[in-house]
């Protein structure tokens, strides 16, 4: 991007970043967001619990400068304030079959708070770590582009003597130690990059929303057929998936996903935290779990991802296409008027409206009470027609104990980092079949953390038992869910 003078005003009167920056009320903002959603690693959150955690702050600041006058608006005016199109630091939007509004932060509220979190002078610059990174990069980019065998097999030598030359120089008892410079060097690149990590997916989950929406303008404006259509829409969808972007966060979600990784994570962050060095900084206790901090925002993104398609293959379902296509073209109507209005909108009175009249209702025109119709019947049935009931359906009722699956799941998860839902089934068979298998999703959504990978799925087989006293197997494919401590 260039920075020039005309570039840089239109960023100034447009970016929510530079808006919140320029605000009167930016260190409010800036640390309440901050504190709500950025250090506790909060995706969405309702508007009641947002709205009650800035009046308490509002509260204190009053109290503080002595001035009840202070911030006089209400908690809710800010935040609608907040998330309006004028500011745009804060995304406010409802979940489908809900009218409580939740809120979200915005990638440019968390570029400008993470600007401001650097501005603070440093105890420590190191610059030996990033150099050596940056000659990483640019071997894996020469070595990733070279088409010459006989090159690979070079360098792959080379690799080979520099270990062999390594692990002599173990066995002679010289052991290449760190410093405690430079551990200290590569622990806060290591913390920069992982709070980075963090930061991008809220970006992620903007730019896919930013596809999906161009994907709904074309089907819009869209006036050919229902096929051609299924064909457009169904491209732009592979050309999401298969962007840099889509790629790229595949590769992530797939790598954080191995368990091997996980493990590894775990104890790297416990041996390197427990260094005298390191403990030296202080660093933020956050940083002990932040592979699961990942794992919470990449699952949260693969969610969106997941319900931007579900709504799409919605919009596009034969039934509601057949039977609201008048409602359907009365709103394409309005929103073709709307998308054409969005650049120039009208000036000058756009709507009148006459005096609004209090309707009138007479007390006559009021139906009378009618007593409703029961019917009779004169012919009871026969009692040779009338079964005795069975009273051993009340005692057929199955009742899962969810307290003896839930010390299951803590007894295989201790000293464990994760464990999924088939290998807690596999070392205590399902002894209810569905009941139970519903009883397990029923604990991982209120009791436990769980991740769930929606692109991968177990089979999970049980044993049932007929009238006649025969078993059969029966099995069914779960989304794999794995439970973490």
């Amino acid at each position: 991007m260039p920075l020039d003078v005309t570039t840089l005003e239109t960023l100034r009167d447009h970016h929510p970043a530079w808006r919140l920056l320029r605000s009167e009320h930016a260190p409010l903002v800036a640390s309440f967001l901050h504190r709500v959603f950025i250090a506790p690693n909060v995706r969405v959150m309702a508007a009641a619990d947002l709205a009650a955690a800035l009046e308490d702050t509002l509260y204190a600041l009053r109290q503080q400068r002595d001035d009840p006058q202070a911030f006089p608006r209400p908690a809710r005016a800010y935040l609608d304030d907040w998330a309006g199109p004028d500011k745009g630091w804060l995304r406010k939007f409802y979940r489908t079959g809900s009218d409580e509004a939740l809120f979200d932060l915005t990638p440019a509220t968390e570029q400008a708070i993470a600007w401001l979190g650097r501005l603070e002078a440093r105890r420590f610059v190191g610059t030996e770590s990033r150099l050596l990174t940056l000659f990483d990069l640019l071997r894996q980019m020469h070595e990733g582009s070279e088409t010459d065998p006989t090159v690979h097999l070079a360098e792959l030598r080379r690799k080979r003597d520099a270990l062999d030359a390594e692990i002599e120089q173990v066995r002679q008892g010289e052991l290449p130690l760190l410093d405690e410079t430079a551990l200290r060097e590569r622990f806060q690149q290591f913390s920069q990059l992982a709070r980075e990590l963090l930061n991008d997916f809220r970006e992620v989950e903007h730019n896919l929303r930013q596809l999906d929406r161009k994907v709904r303008e074309r089907i819009t404006l869209w006036d050919g057929g229902k096929g051609e259509l299924l064909e457009e829409i169904m491209g732009e969808r592979d050309a999401i998936h298969d962007s840099d972007q889509g790629r790229s966060f595949r590769a992530f979600w797939d790598l954080l996903m191995s368990s091997r990784r996980q493990q590894e994570l775990g104890r790297l962050l416990e041996q390197v935290l427990a260094l005298p060095a390191i403990a030296e900084l202080e660093p933020d206790a956050r940083l002990r779990r932040v592979h699961y901090d990942w794992l919470e925002a990449g699952e949260h993104t693969q969610r969106t991802v997941a319900q931007l398609s579900q709504q799409l293959r919605r919009f596009l379902d034969d039934q509601a296409w057949l039977e609201n296509r008048r409602i359907m073209d009365i709103l394409r109507g309005i929103e073709t008027q709307a998308l054409a209005l969005r650049e120039t909108p009208p000036t000058g009175t756009l709507m009148q409206l006459e005096a609004m009249a209090p309707s009138i209702n007479l007390p006559f025109e009021r139906p009378l009470y009618s007593p409703p119709l029961q019917p009779r019947f004169d012919d009871p049935l026969p009692e040779d027609e009338i079964a005795a009931p069975d009273p051993a359906a009340l005692f057929s009722q199955v009742v899962v104990d969810k307290g003896r699956l839930e010390r299951h799941i803590r007894r295989m998860l201790h000293g464990r980092d994760q464990i999924s839902l088939r290998e807690l089934i596999e070392t205590q068979p399902l002894r209810q079949g569905l009941a139970e298998l519903t009883a397990y999703l029923q604990l991982g959504c209120e009791t436990f953390t769980t991740v769930l990978d929606e692109h991968a799925t177990d089979p999970i087989a049980w044993e049932v038992t007929d009238a006649a006293g025969q078993h059969h197997r029966r099995v069914a494919q779960v989304p794999r869910l794995i439970f973490v401590p």
